[in-house]
């Protein structure tokens, strides 16, 4: 699915440059690394303000407690994402109430929002960027002013997307960014961002990051450790100057991903006629953290790739609502059919810039012979 070492291999010099600079300073949390990589990354995004922290988690967490969501607050999103995404909305005290997804992008239906608000008034929408391409922004901003509700945006998979123009991270009050390894814009470990246009937000989101303290050891609030370290702006400094090149390749790659696979002649608009190819929104610019497709028998198809030497993944195989932890929301089987079907079709294939061509075309034709 990816090799980290080709991309370091490309920017190794640069990278121990930059972290030999931490170890020489001594500064290693919240170093001047992570005040550069803030602004940098805040202008990359569009917006006036960037908070770096310990990870995606996090940021979403923060970007919550920053617009004081919390205790009695419904947060309403999508069943089909990774679990921090429900998870952060317990953390900060409200409470998730899922709706269903569309079934061409895999992201939050806004027409399935307005039906949850119907049953019960929400305080915020939290509508997940999933695999690189944003959410319908429109339609999300245009029901938060309708019911006066916050917009925080999970945009763990979507450094670089937009909206019409508009950079995710600069569509909602609030944004959230995961640095974790395998993202287009990745730490060697553990990062994360919030970003935001609001001035207020983001000094509330720096305080929170620091165990709620404004001056040393004088805490205003109960917050967390959620420090960003220095080595990681450090990294992140160096693979911002690359990003956009990156993204810019993982869309050339899904390009050529689609016509190979249409060359192959197993491409459907239903699982049982073929290859069902990634949607793309005409208002999205989509950045591809994934290349994901629907397929019919995805598990056994999924062994023989492996049997071969071909990597591939399944981003979720098991929707938030039907997760043993959380029970306790309500919702059972049959709830989210659209995310169900979409949990047991999906697959993601090989995408990260270095990919090569011969590659990708291994991959398609190994999947035609399964077909054939």
């Amino acid at each position: 699915m990816l090799d980290f070492s080709r991309e370091f291999a490309e920017i190794r010099e640069e990278v121990m440059a930059a972290m030999g600079a931490v170890c020489e300073s001594q500064r290693f949390i919240l170093g001047p690394e992570v005040g550069r990589f803030e602004t940098a990354a805040a202008a990359a995004c569009g917006v006036a303000h960037a908070v770096g922290c310990a990870s995606g988690t996090d940021a979403l967490w923060l970007g919550l407690a920053a617009l004081r969501l919390g205790k009695g607050d419904v947060v309403v999103t999508t069943p089909f994402s990774f679990f921090a995404t429900v998870s952060s909305i317990l953390r900060a005290g409200a409470w998730p109430v899922l709706a269903d997804i569309d079934a061409r992008t895999f992201n939050l239906s806004p027409g399935a929002v307005l039906e949850a608000l119907n049953r019960e008034p929400g305080a915020a929408v939290m509508p997940v960027h999933l695999y690189g391409q944003c959410a319908d922004m429109t339609a999300f901003r245009e029901i938060a002013e309708a019911n006066g509700m916050k917009v925080v945006e999970d945009a763990a998979q979507a450094f670089g997307a937009s909206w019409k123009g508009v950079r995710a991270g600069g569509l909602g009050d609030a944004a959230a960014f995961s640095f974790y390894p395998t993202k287009n814009l990745s730490a060697f470990g553990d990062a994360g961002m919030l970003t935001t246009a609001d001035a207020v937000t983001s000094e509330r989101a720096m305080m929170l990051r620091a165990h709620g303290m404004r001056r040393r050891y004088f805490h205003d609030e109960v917050g967390w450790n959620s420090r960003m370290d220095t080595l990681q702006a450090a990294v992140l400094e160096v693979k911002l100057r690359r990003v956009e090149a990156g993204n810019a390749l993982r869309r050339e790659l899904a390009a050529l991903y689609n016509q190979r696979f249409t060359e192959a002649g197993i491409v459907g608009t239903r699982i049982e006629d073929g290859v069902v190819l990634p949607y793309v929104d005409p208002s999205a610019g989509h950045v591809y953290h994934q290349y994901v497709v629907r397929v019919a028998r995805r598990n056994e198809l999924r062994e023989y790739l492996s049997g071969l030497s071909i990597g591939s993944e399944v981003y979720y195989p098991q929707p938030l609502h039907l997760q043993e932890s959380l029970r306790f929301l309500g919702y059972k089987k049959g709830d989210f059919p659209v995310s169900e079907k979409a949990a047991e079709e999906v697959l993601a294939l090989p995408m990260y810039p270095e990919l090569r061509v011969d590659e990708l075309e291994t991959v398609v034709d190994a999947i035609r012979r399964f077909y054939a």
